[in-house]
């Protein structure tokens, strides 16, 4: 079994040449599609070596996950709002690498990735066992999926944080997509000294 969450600092060998070649892709606000904040580059970054890097790290096989944004950047400005919040994400497992430069990840305001609890259901992911999405009061896993995450995703009242990641340069978090999470809020005011990150949906390969 994968674990829930997993930090890895240091994560690339060069992570100044990632962060450049982040900060050069477009971010075109015009091919924005989701409902998060900020703006989510229009390409991807080359994943392989990621993708091995995780796969070895985990000893288990992990490629892109289709239909996502895998290796795509996010630039995400303090004054930046999303129309969602807490959420899941549409994969096997998911991971954030964050490219911010370490003097912007020190200052005070500078999030990284919060985990939740459900108020009403206690529930801190959604339950991957059918007695236990029973036992939550849902007949079945989109039942619950629609009535928690999407219903409650954009009410702040219905969630407590239970824990937040820090921002790190050159740190990778890995996580269960199915704990309720989302990005602390943004920082900066260009994309030079906003939150930077990389995105990434894995799924098995043979």
């Amino acid at each position: 079994m994968l674990p829930s969450l997993l930090i890895v600092d240091d994560f690339l060998k060069d992570p100044w040449a990632a962060r450049r070649a982040a900060l050069a892709l477009d971010y075109d606000p015009a091919r924005q599609h989701g409902n998060f904040p900020g703006l989510n580059s229009s390409t991807a970054l080359d994943t392989g070596a990621v993708d091995e890097a995780v796969s070895r790290l985990l000893s288990v096989k992990l490629g892109p996950a289709p239909g996502t944004q895998h290796g795509h950047c996010r630039l995400t400005r303090k004054a930046d709002k999303g129309r969602s919040g807490v959420h899941i994400d549409p994969a096997a497992y998911s991971g954030i690498l964050y490219l911010s430069r370490p003097e912007d990840c020190a200052r005070p305001d500078a999030g990284g990735t919060d985990f939740f609890r459900h108020r009403r259901t206690g529930l801190e992911a959604v339950p991957q066992d059918p007695v236990k999405i029973a036992a939550s009061g849902y007949g079945d896993i989109n039942a619950l999926v629609e009535e928690v995450v999407n219903k409650d995703t954009a009410s702040p009242a219905k969630w407590e944080r239970t824990l937040r990641i820090p921002a790190r340069f050159n740190r990778l978090l890995l996580f269960s997509p199915w704990q309720y999470h989302n990005a602390a809020p943004g920082f900066g005011t260009t994309p030079e000294d906003a939150r930077l990150v990389m995105l990434l949906f894995f799924a098995p390969r043979t």
